[in-house]
C-alpha cells in the first residue's frame, strides 16, 4: 500500500502530526519499532505497579476553557477537549542552591515575589528580562542561534540568579553542555513559571491513550513492531521505507521523529552524520507505603544544585550526584490522596560508561549509583528510605535501548533543524531534533511539521 506520509516513531510528536494529517484525510502510517507507543514519554507496568518514563509533569498548565497559549493551541489542532487530559495544576515547586531557594507555582507573581525578595537589587533588571521574553516570538522558525547565558548576562547582575534560572530550564529541555538556545529558554521560561506545572491522576498514559484513540478513529494505521531499517530514496526523493523484516512501504513522505542522527543513519544514500547528543539522565523511581507528604514533603519538583554554579554537561564520573531533581507525581491537586506514594530522582550520567558495562556488572552499579544519587537528594528532602516498597532504575543504556536514540540523549543533538528540512525533498524532521521540546512541546513540533510542509498545498485554513 502506498500511504501520503509514513511517519516513524509512534511518540508523542508522531502521533500528533499523525492526527493532524488524518483529520485532513491523508493516509498515514505510524510505525514503532516497540511494543508500546511513547517514545520518550512512554509507561509500563512492573510487578504490579504502573509507571511513567519521562514524564515528571506536563508543562505549559492551562485551566480548562483558556484561549491562549500553547495547550490551547494544541487541543484546537488536534480536536481534542480539555477534560481529555485532564491535567491538574501542581502544588508547588522549588530550585535549591547553597543558601537559596526560589519556589514557584502556577501563580507567575508568586515566582516574581521570590525572586524580588531573595535578588532585591535584580527587581527592574528581571523585570525586564521578563518584558524581553514576553515580546519574543520562540515559534518562528527562522531564528538566529543565540546563546541564553549571554542574553541573561544582558539583563541581570548577580550570577547566581542566572544560574538559578538555568538550572529548570536546562534540565527539562537542553542538549546544549551548560547552556541553551535562547529561544528554547524562552519556551522553558513561559512554560514553567509563567503557565507551570500539570500532571493527569493516570498519568502519561491517559495522553498517549487519548492520541491514539483520535489517531486511529480518524482512520490513521499504527503499527507497532515495525522498526525502519532504511530510507529508501532516488537521487533527491524518498521513496518509502524498508522494515526490519524486509517489508517495503512507499510513501510521499516520510516524517522521522526519531532524530537527525538516527534519520540520517537509516538513509540508504551517504550522508554526513552531525554529531547526536551526549546528555543523559539516570533516574530511580520509589514506590512508598505512604504519601510524600504524610512524611513532610508537600513539594511536586526540586531542582536542586550543591554550588553557585551548576554544571550541565556529560559528566566526567557515571553518575552527577552534585545535582538533580526530585519529582513526586503524587503533589498535584488531585483531591484526597490515595494509594501508594511515588518518588522520582533524575541525574546526569555519562552514557558512555553505561553502555559498555558487562551485564552483571550494569545492575551491580545501577544500584550502587541510585543509592549515591539518593544520599545525596536526601539533603533537600525528607528520609523515605523506611517507606520504600519497590524500586526501579533506569539509564542511558535502557534510554538507547527503548527509544533508539544514540548516548540514550533525551533531548536529541544540540543543533536543532526548526525548520525540519533535510537533504531530501519529502524527508522531514519532528520532534527532539526539530527542537520544541516538552510533553507540549514535542506534540506541537509534529502539528508544526505537518502544517508546515505536509498539508499546505490543499490545506483549507
Amino acid at each position: 500500500m502506498r500511504y501520503d506520509t509514513v511517519i516513524i516513531g509512534a511518540g508523542l510528536s508522531g502521533l500528533a502530526a499523525g492526527i493532524r494529517l488524518a483529520y485532513f484525510d491523508r493516509s498515514v502510517c505510524v510505525l514503532e519499532r516497540h511494543t508500546t507507543v511513547g517514545g520518550l514519554n512512554s509507561f509500563y507496568r512492573l510487578r504490579d505497579r504502573n509507571h511513567d518514563v519521562g514524564l515528571h509533569a506536563v508543562t505549559n498548565y492551562a485551566a480548562p476553557g483558556t484561549l491562549t497559549g500553547p495547550l490551547s493551541k494544541l487541543l484546537r489542532q488536534l480536536r481534542l477537549r480539555w477534560e481529555d487530559f485532564a491535567l491538574v495544576p501542581q502544588t508547588q515547586s522549588s530550585i535549591v542552591f547553597p543558601g537559596c531557594t526560589l519556589r514557584f507555582t502556577n501563580d507567575f507573581e508568586f515566582f516574581e515575589q521570590q525572586v524580588v525578595e531573595r535578588f532585591p537589587a535584580e527587581k527592574d533588571n528581571f523585570a525586564r528580562l521578563v518584558q524581553r521574553i514576553a515580546e519574543y516570538d520562540p515559534m518562528a522558525l527562522d531564528q538566529p542561534e543565540i546563546s541564553t547565558r549571554e542574553v541573561l548576562a544582558e539583563e541581570l547582575n548577580d550570577p547566581l540568579l542566572i544560574e538559578m534560572l538555568l538550572c529548570p530550564t536546562m534540565f527539562y529541555s537542553s542538549a546544549t553542555p551548560d547552556d541553551l538556545e535562547w529561544p528554547q529558554f524562552v519556551i522553558m521560561f513561559r512554560s514553567i513559571f509563567h503557565e507551570g506545572f500539570g500532571r493527569p491522576l493516570e498519568g502519561v498514559r491517559l495522553i498517549i491513550k487519548k492520541l491514539v484513540r483520535k489517531f486511529r478513529g480518524l482512520g490513521g494505521e499504527l503499527r507497532l513492531r515495525s522498526g525502519v531499517q532504511k530510507i529508501v530514496s532516488d537521487s533527491d526523493h524518498a521513496t518509502g521505507v524498508l522494515l526490519d523484516d524486509g517489508q517495503f512501504i512507499e510513501a510521499k513522505n516520510v516524517l522521522s521523529s526519531a532524530g537527525n542522527f538516527e534519520t540520517m543513519r537509516m538513509c540508504d544514500q551517504a550522508v554526513d552524520l552531525s554529531p547526536p547528543g551526549e546528555i543523559s539522565f539516570v533516574e530511580s523511581i520509589y514506590s512508598l507505603d505512604r504519601q510524600p507528604a504524610d512524611l513532610g514533603h508537600d513539594q511536586t519538583i526540586v531542582f536542586f544544585n550543591d554550588s553557585a554554579t551548576f554544571s550541565y554537561r556529560r559528566p566526567d564520573v557515571p553518575v552527577d550526584v552534585t545535582s538533580g531533581i526530585v519529582c513526586s507525581p503524587n503533589n498535584f491537586h488531585y483531591g484526597e490522596p490515595s494509594g501508594e506514594g511515588r518518588m522520582r530522582i533524575t541525574a546526569l550520567a555519562d552514557p558512555g560508561h553505561w553502555m559498555q558495562l558487562p551485564p552483571d556488572e550494569y545492575t551491580q552499579q545501577k544500584q550502587e549509583w541510585a543509592e549515591r544519587v539518593l544520599t545525596s537528594t536526601l539533603r533537600h528532602v525528607p528520609d523515605f528510605r523506611d517507606h520504600i516498597v519497590d524500586t526501579d532504575i533506569f539509564t542511558p543504556r535502557t534510554i538507547r535501548k527503548f527509544t533508539g536514540h544514540e548516548n540514550g540523549c533525551v533531548y536529541g543533538a544540540p543543533r536543532k533543524i526548526r525548520d525540519g528540512c533535510t537533504h531530501l525533498r519529502n524527508l522531514f524532521l519532528c520532534g527532539t531534533d526539530q527542537g520544541f521540546l516538552g510533553i507540549i512541546g514535542s506534540m506541537l513540533s509534529g502539528i508544526t511539521i505537518a502544517n508546515l510542509h505536509l498539508l499546505r498545498p490543499s490545506k483549507s485554513h
